[in-house]
Order: C-alpha cells, then sequence, then structure tokens
C-alpha cells in the first residue's frame, strides 16, 4: 500500500495529516527546485497556512533536472512524510500543499504555463548557489553561461532559472497579467537584490525594454531560510513505512528547528505567514548575515574538515571535543566581530543553539553532502568574514583552516590516498590544478587562489590571507585534519 489521497483515512492516528481538502486546494505558488529542502521548509509553512483557511497557495513544484522528485510522488498525489528527528525520536507529519509536480526538460512549455497562470503571484526558488548562473564573486549574471547562451538564442524553451523566470514574465506582460513576485530561498547574499541584478540582466540582454519593465515592476523581496534537511536514505524510508503502515518513496527528514525570515514586500499579494511561524521584516539583511557565517560558514568548516579526518557526519564530527571547540572559538573569536545582532536576536544564545543541532545524533547530515559546491559557497561563507578581519587588522586563523580544509577536500584525494567524489560546478578546474600541484600545500594553495570566480583579485594579493592559508593547508597535508584542529584549538 502507497501513501495516496485514497490512503489517508489508512493512516495511524498518531501521525498528523492535512487539515483541509487537499484534492481542491488551489495552486498559487510555483516552486522552481522542488527538492528535500522545499519539502521539508516553504510547503510546510504553506500547509500550514492552507490548514488555516488560506485557500490558493498550495504549490506547484517544479524539477530543472531530475525527474526524480515528481516519479516518486506522483503516485502518492504529492503526499510525502515529514519526519522531525530530534534525541526523543520521529514526529511524523504528512504534507499536502504540493498539488502538482512538473519536469522542465520534459515539457517547458507545461511549466511556463502555470507561470503564466493569473492564480499565481508567487515563485519562489531553492536551485543551489549554482542555479542562478551567476558569478558568485561579484553577484552578476555569467553571461557566458552555457544555459544563458542557450536560453537567450531559444527563449521559449528555457533551462535555467533565469530563462523560465524572464519567458513567464515577457508572456504575462505580453498579456496583460500582472507579474508574479520572485522570492529566492537559496544562501545568497542579499539573494533577493541579487537575483534581481540577474533577471534583470537576463531580460534586458533579451530586450532592453523588457529589463527596465523587470527593473521597475518585479518584486524580488530578501529571505532567510534555515532547517538542517539531511539527505533520505533507505533506512530512513523503511522507518517511515513501518510508522505509517504503508510506503512513502521520497520521505523528507528534518531537525526540529526551523526559520524563514522574509522582506514584507508582496505587491500581488501573500499567505499569511505570519501566522504560521515565519518572521516578516522590512530588512533580513541582519539575519541572513548572521546565519551565513555563524551557521553556514560553521557547517562548511565541519564539513571539509570532518571529511577529511574520516567522519560520515557532522554530529559524528561534533563528537570530537577539539572539532567542538573548533566551532566555538571559530565563531566566538573571529566571525561574532563580522555579525551586528539582527533585531531582538541574542548572539550567545544562538551559537549555543547553533552548536546544539549540530551535535544533534538523531540528524545523519552527511559532511560529503555539505562540502557539495563549494566554489559558490565559500565567498560569502568564509571569504567574506575574513575580507571585514583583515579590513579591520584582525586575526583570521580558524577562519583560515576552514579555506584551507576545502582546498585539501577539492584536491581531489583523502588522506588514506583515496579518491573523493567532489561535486562542484569548478571540480574540472580543481582537479586540474590539483594533478599539476601534487601533494604540495604552496604549489596547490596558489593555484587554487588564481580562480579568480572564487577568491577575487584582492584575497590573492594579500598576505597576510595567502599565508595563514597556506600554513594551514600545509599542516593539514603534514599532519592531517584531526591532529589540525586539536593543534589549532589547544593554542
Amino acid at each position: 500500500m502507497r501513501l495516496s489521497l485514497a490512503n489517508l483515512s489508512r493512516l495511524p492516528a498518531d501521525i498528523r495529516r492535512p487539515a483541509y481538502d487537499v484534492a481542491s486546494a488551489q495552486v498559487g505558488v510555483v516552486h522552481l527546485g522542488v527538492g528535500a529542502f522545499h519539502r521539508a521548509h516553504q510547503a510546510v509553512y504553506l500547509d500550514d497556512c492552507l490548514a488555516r483557511g488560506a485557500a490558493g497557495w498550495a504549490v506547484c513544484g517544479a524539477s530543472l533536472r531530475s525527474p526524480d522528485t515528481s516519479e516518486a510522488l506522483d503516485p502518492q498525489d504529492g503526499l510525502y512524510t515529514l519526519a522531525v528527528r530530534s534525541g526523543a525520536g520521529d514526529d511524523l507529519r504528512v504534507i499536502g500543499s504540493l498539488r502538482r509536480l512538473l519536469v522542465a526538460p520534459r515539457d517547458p512549455a507545461a511549466l511556463l504555463a502555470v507561470m503564466c497562470d493569473p492564480n499565481v503571484r508567487i515563485v519562489t526558488l531553492t536551485v543551489t548557489e549554482k542555479g542562478y548562473c551567476h558569478d558568485p564573486a561579484t553577484g552578476t549574471l555569467d553571461e557566458a553561461h552555457p544555459d544563458i547562451i542557450a536560453d537567450l538564442a531559444n527563449p521559449s524553451a528555457p533551462r535555467s532559472a533565469p530563462g523560465f523566470l524572464v519567458e513567464a514574465l515577457a508572456r504575462r506582460r505580453a498579456a496583460g497579467v500582472a507579474p508574479f513576485t520572485v522570492l529566492c530561498c537559496d544562501n545568497l547574499p542579499a539573494n533577493g537584490e541579487t537575483v534581481a541584478r540577474v533577471v534583470a540582466r537576463f531580460a534586458a540582454l533579451r530586450d532592453p525594454d523588457l529589463g527596465r519593465w523587470v527593473e521597475a515592476e518585479v518584486a524580488f523581496p530578501c529571505t532567510m531560510v534555515d532547517r538542517i534537511v539531511p539527505a533520505t536514505t533507505d533506512a530512513d524510508r523503511a522507518v517511515v513505512a513501518g510508522r505509517l503502515g504503508m510506503e512513502d518513496a521520497w520521505p523528507v527528514m528534518a531537525e526540529p528547528f526551523t526559520q524563514w525570515v522574509v522582506e514584507d514586500r508582496f505587491p500581488a499579494g501573500r499567505p499569511p505567514l505570519e501566522e504560521v511561524g515565519a518572521e516578516l521584516v522590512a530588512d533580513v539583511r541582519p539575519y541572513e548575515l548572521m546565519k551565513l557565517r555563524l551557521l553556514n560558514g560553521s557547517h562548511s568548516t565541519l564539513a571539509y574538515l570532518g571529511y577529511l579526518a574520516g567522519k560520515e557526519t557532522i554530529a559524528d564530527t561534533m563528537a570530537e571535543p577539539a572539532f567542538q571547540k573548533l566551532v566555538a572559538r571559530l565563531q566566538d573569536e573571529e566571525v561574532t566581530s563580522t555579525v551586528p545582532a539582527p533585531p531582538g536576536a541574542n548572539l550567545t544564545a544562538y551559537k549555543q543553539a547553533l552548536r546544539e543541532r549540530f551535535a544533534n545524533p538523531a540528524l545523519k547530515h552527511r559532511t560529503w553532502q555539505i562540502a557539495m559546491d563549494g566554489s559558490q559557497k565559500l565567498p560569502q561563507r568564509l571569504l567574506s568574514p575574513i575580507r571585514d578581519r583583515l579590513a579591520a587588522g584582525a586575526p583570521i586563523g580558524f577562519l583560515a583552516l576552514g579555506v584551507a580544509g576545502w582546498m585539501r577536500y577539492v584536491s581531489g584525494t583523502d588522506e588514506k590516498g583515496s579518491a573523493i567524489d567532489v561535486r562542484d560546478p569548478l571540480a574540472a578546474r580543481f582537479k586540474a590544478v590539483a594533478e599539476v600541484a601534487g601533494p604540495d600545500a604552496e604549489r596547490l594553495a596558489d593555484g587554487l587562489l588564481a580562480v579568480r570566480e572564487v577568491f577575487g583579485a584582492d584575497l590573492p594579493a594579500d598576505p597576510r590571507f595567502t599565508g595563514a592559508v597556506k600554513a594551514a593547508l600545509g599542516r593539514l597535508y603534514a599532519q592531517g585534519a584531526a591532529a589540525s584542529v586539536d593543534a589549532a584549538t589547544r593554542g
């Protein structure tokens, strides 16, 4: 038996289910990049809105690459289980807000048609940093990106997120339909502003008038999202099936903590997110900076160094006292000084909560998963606070160790001589650098520092930065990650 609308009534009494008529829920949101994070975060808030009677805010989810989500959930009428994991066990809930699933490469026309529906007033995105086809170092459109070139040549059958957004907006404009609001839910610096810049530039390349219209008429609110969502395993599926008494092909796992901070700027209307736990604010930037630098920066540092030390998950890594000290000293001694506290926030309590979340043994968040796409993440997570520290003449030892951990990781060979499966848009370039450098820290660092898309021109020219990174990388090669972390936290 499979989870579906027909079988909802057969669920055990302890499994929460949608408190509204799922079959009649009308789509008002299109989500690009429908994956585990969206299903454990934004879709849950919208499920709560629907349960409170806010009709018209169900979701049409679209995958821009893989059909996996659609193939798993279509037979389930879009239903899936959210398992919230803590030391007390799993709290299971069936989510019904995802009412339609599309696979963009299979039928781009179908996705464009939904995006042009006047009932759709918001398009949300979690396509990861690389999905915006932008230069992370400058925050501008990468006009040489293959998908951008293809979408400019054939705008009616787009491949990229900017291509779909602009084509749908152009069609709505031509039909006299008000534009939707574009709500980025990815970890980009000033994410709404960044996506606005990328989309307006793409539109201007198609048609200068269209570019001006996008700049003037389309809202791109900034957001900050936070919830740890590990990849679902077969063991997770088995546990969920045992609890449900039926199969769920793709449940999602998540920690109890969830946060969504949203700039309240929706000309076409929005669901009552403030009634279901989201924070609607005038300025998201302080929250975003706090999360990017304290949470994401620590997470990436733990991922690279933990992986190199042979740790499969973040919780495994945090079980080691030296790594606990590393996170505490990284946050307290280097990062906090670069983070102005958002209104009402207590940074000390926030940092303590982060450390407890990282150590949650119920979450199997793999270091390898977090290590993906580092070239897109490093600039805002570690390099931006490094720039602030250097400007203040302050030490960067722990931040530099995180950067060195990334360099050692993308070399593609671990401490035992085994290959690392490096998943990154620039993986081929990193491999070429590593093949020339060999196990030589100085040469590897020089080669990677020349990748301007990551480091820009300023940091490679600053001996305070290059010296700290090369010294840390040298220790990683000579001593290994575990010993390097232990030595760094003893000082």
